[in-house]
C-alpha cells in the first residue's frame, strides 16, 4: 500500500479527529529534521517524528488534546536521560488539530512529495528487477519497471510497470536526472540499453548487472558502438563488489544504498513543506 492510500485509510478511520505533530525547532543532535511530521488519531498514527520516547510522549499529548477538545499546543522537549534518550538535542513541537480542509492539503502535499521523487528506470522484471523495485518503493525514488515479458511484470503489484517491445524508446522518454538500472535477461539487450543511456549523458546513475568479464566485454563493445559515450560513468557491477551474496534481495539493498549515495544533493534535499496551512 502506498503513502497516499495509507493516509486515506488512516483519515477515514480517524473520522475527522486527529492531531498534526510538527517539529518547529531543533537544537543539537536529534533523530529527525524539521521536515518530519506525524498525525495521531485516537487509536492510530501516520508518519513519524523519529521514534523513541519523544515520539511516544507526543502521541500521548496528542491523544490527550483529542480527549480534552484542545486545538493547539507547543511543547519543548530536551532529549536527555530523563526520558531515556541520549541524543542530547532539543525539540520544539507544534501539536495542532486537523480539520477536513487541512487533511486535504496534507494529502495534496503527500502527492507533491511523491511527484518530486527521482524516477529510477529498471530495465528487466526478473528476480533482481522486481526486488529492486520493491526496495525503492519506500525510498525517495519512483521505481519504473520495464520489460518485454508480460508474465514477468504480472508477478509484482504496487509498482509502475511498462510492457514495452522497444525498451530504448522508454529510455529516450526518460527525464534528465533520472536513474537507469539494467538487469534484463539478455546480455545483448543489456548492452544496447546501457550504451544508449551512457551516450545520452543525462542520467545521474547508469548501472548494469554483471561480472568483471561482462564489464570488460562491454567496454570493448561500447568503444565500437558508441564512441562518444563515457564508460567511466557506468556502474558495473551494481551494488559494488565487496559483498558476494547474490540473492536478489541483497543485490537490491546494495543498489538502493548506491542510488541514495549517488543521488544529487539537490534531489535529496527537495522536501515538500507539509506544515503552515493546517490551522483551523
Amino acid at each position: 500500500m502506498g503513502a497516499i492510500s495509507t493516509w486515506q485509510q488512516f483519515w477515514a478511520l480517524a473520522k475527522g479527529e486527529a492531531i498534526l505533530v510538527e517539529i518547529l525547532a531543533i537544537k543539537g543532535s536529534t533523530p529527525r529534521d524539521m521536515d518530519a511530521k506525524m498525525v495521531v488519531s485516537a487509536s492510530e498514527m501516520f508518519g513519524t517524528i523519529g521514534g523513541g520516547q519523544a515520539e511516544y510522549m507526543m502521541m500521548d499529548e496528542a491523544r490527550k488534546m483529542l480527549r480534552q477538545g484542545q486545538d493547539h499546543r507547543e511543547i519543548e522537549l530536551p532529549l536527555g536521560p530523563q526520558i531515556g534518550q541520549c541524543c542530547g538535542g532539543h525539540f520544539t513541537f507544534s501539536l495542532r488539530r486537523l480539520d477536513a480542509r487541512a487533511a486535504q492539503i496534507f494529502e495534496q502535499n503527500l502527492r507533491d512529495e511523491a511527484d518530486a521523487h527521482t524516477p529510477i528506470y529498471i530495465f528487466g522484471a526478473g528476480h533482481v528487477g522486481r526486488a529492486l523495485a520493491q526496495a525503492l518503493k519506500p525510498l525517495p525514488f519512483n521505481p519504473i519497471l520495464i520489460d518485454q515479458r508480460a508474465e514477468e511484470l504480472a508477478k509484482i503489484d504496487g509498482i509502475e510497470k511498462r510492457l514495452s517491445p522497444l525498451p530504448e524508446a522508454e529510455l529516450r522518454a526518460a527525464p534528465d536526472g533520472a536513474g537507469v538500472v539494467v538487469v534484463t535477461h539478455d546480455h545483448a539487450l543489456d548492452f544496447m540499453i546501457a550504451g544508449e543511456a551512457l551516450a545520452m549523458n543525462r542520467f545521474f546513475y547508469v548501472g548494469m548487472i554483471g561480472s568483471k568479464s561482462k564489464r570488460n566485454t562491454f567496454r570493448s563493445w561500447l568503444a565500437d558502438a558508441y564512441s562518444d559515450a563515457s564508460f567511466d560513468q557506468l556502474v558495473l557491477p551494481i551494488g559494488g563488489a565487496k559483498v558476494k551474496d547474490k540473492r536478489p534481495e541483497v543485490i537490491a539493498a546494495l543498489v538502493a544504498a548506491e542510488l541514495i549515495e549517488q543521488q544529487p544533493a539537490n534531489a535529496q534535499n527537495a522536501k515538500v513543506n507539509l506544515g503552515g496551512e493546517y490551522a483551523r
